[in-house]
């Protein structure tokens, strides 16, 4: 896509782009706060309505890279913007669902919309901003990942409280419209693309296939702590779907995957660290609300505040990140900001064992810093790892990448969790644990996620020594 002809323009752009963005990411965790009440509201049961956000990060994650080859075909810009409109008019399906096997229905409908939107922001970033502007626009792309995925607790406890379950879908209309509108005016809708859409249909399956049987399979055993039937076979239809899948992609000409670019470690080591990074995050995610409630005995509302410090810092420093890295490219910037997460994390552990609420509050304002320094420079150096006719397919696995990450992130926590209120003898579950035991058993996780962290520090690391030493990867000029 040819670059918008003045500021304004471009600028216009990344608005519709980052609300696109903003939109899939809050959907994909603003449910979980409303879970309860949309439990009580239709009649079910927890493993019921637990399918409201299963269904939707299953569905996202599985059509990323299907998606990134579609763009190809259709156009980044139309893609995007038919992605958005079905979003939009699926978030009405869910706010008006009768019963709630339609309402996973139009959850599913909302993931494909979703899916089809945010596989393919990386791709057109490049495309419209000149390489001076570029960190710029994806630290503001990296700020609205943040903010959306850290701000979704609180504003899904608000509008649920305020208003009822129905208006964290509904709140989507109004905004899906306005992006719409603006998007169809200043997105370039006829940028060159490829007069057929040629795909790997068998890969595209079995990728979808075994994303989604390794997600039941995590949950599977993140519901009971034990090896059952279920669980086996569900590992085995993603170890067969995965293997399966690789042997395709290897015989044919237009394979989904393009293994010769995760092979090259300019490229493929900044997408892990994306990955390792989500994954550490969505810990603590998913632990902070356990901790602040039933340790410090904080309300929702509480907690809420509390989980704005992170995004809020974050919206401010993504987008000064960039600007810097603009001026001054250095593959330091990531490797810092990643080693800064990883302390705040470990600083985090120590703090939750200790019960001392004023060290967690320090903690976060790190965490919040490193968030902002890692990511905007690590999206920007993935992307310019890759070829020009490979940026959509670049752009899809870093959104695969980072949804990969906060729903193994979810699992993790989960998983790790149980398995210690279990061992200890609680049977009532984590939420009825003893507050001294919560304490010790997410001091715990959190050095998991540290341990995380550290993984992808290492590895930055050894990106940053490859790039000092002048060595160069298949996609770099």
């Amino acid at each position: 896509m040819d670059a918008p002809a003045s500021p304004r323009s471009r600028t216009l752009v990344l608005v519709v782009v980052l609300l696109g963005i903003f939109m899939a990411v809050m959907d994909g965790i603003v449910v979980s706060i409303a879970l309860p009440t949309i439990t009580a509201f239709y009649g079910v049961d927890v493993a019921q309505s637990q399918w409201v956000i299963t269904a939707y990060l299953m569905t996202v994650t599985a059509l990323f890279l299907v998606f990134g080859r579609v763009a190809e075909s259709v156009g980044k810009s139309r893609l995007f913007l038919a992605g958005m409109a079905l979003f939009t008019v699926a978030s009405f399906g869910c706010a008006s669902a009768p019963n709630l096997l339609v309402l996973i229905g139009m959850r599913v409908l909302q993931a494909i919309g979703a899916s089809a939107a945010f596989a393919i922001p990386a791709a057109i970033i490049p495309g419209i901003f000149p390489r001076g502007e570029q960190g710029r626009a994806m630290g503001a792309v990296a700020a609205t990942v943040s903010v959306a995925g850290l701000a979704a607790p609180a504003l899904g406890g608000f509008l649920t409280a305020l208003f009822g379950w129905e208006y964290i879908f509904l709140i989507n209309i109004p905004a899906g419209i306005a992006l719409l509108a603006v998007g169809l005016r200043v997105m370039d809708l006829h940028e060159p693309r490829r007069s057929s859409l040629s795909m790997d249909w068998t890969g595209a399956l079995t990728l979808m296939a075994g994303i989604v049987a390794f997600m039941l399979c995590l949950e599977e055993f993140t519901a009971g702590i034990r090896v059952s039937a279920p669980l086996v076979l569900l590992g085995l239809t993603a170890l067969g779907a995965f293997t399966l899948f690789v042997r395709t992609e290897r015989r044919h000409s237009r394979p989904l995957m393009d293994f010769s670019l995760l092979r090259d470690p300019l490229f493929g080591i900044p997408l892990a660290s994306c990955l390792l990074f989500f994954v550490a995050l969505f810990i603590f995610n998913i632990c902070g609300p356990f901790y602040f409630e039933g340790v410090m005995g904080l309300s929702p509302a509480e907690v809420g505040g509390i989980f704005m410090i992170v995004p809020a810092i974050t919206v401010v420093a993504s987008p000064l990140t960039g600007w810097f890295f603009d001026r001054r490219e250095s593959p330091a910037y990531a490797a810092i900001g990643l080693s800064l997460c990883t302390v705040a994390l470990l600083i985090l552990a120590w703090g939750a064992v200790r019960q001392d609420f004023i060290l967690i509050l320090a903690s976060l304002v790190v965490l919040a810093f490193g968030n902002a320094l890692f990511n905007s420079p690590n999206n920007t150096e993935i992307m310019r790892a890759a070829p020009v006719e490979k940026m959509g397919l670049a752009s899809s696995l870093t959104a695969m990448a980072r949804n990969f990450g906060m729903a193994l992130g979810v699992s993790v926590a989960g998983i790790l969790l149980t398995f210690q209120v279990s061992l200890a003898g609680t049977e009532s579950g984590v939420a009825s644990a003893d507050p001294a035991l919560l304490a010790g058993a997410i001091g715990v996780v959190m050095l998991v996620a540290a341990l995380t962290g550290g993984i992808g520090v290492a590895a930055q690391v050894l990106r940053w020594r490859m790039l000092t030493r002048g060595r160069r990867g298949p996609g770099q000029a």
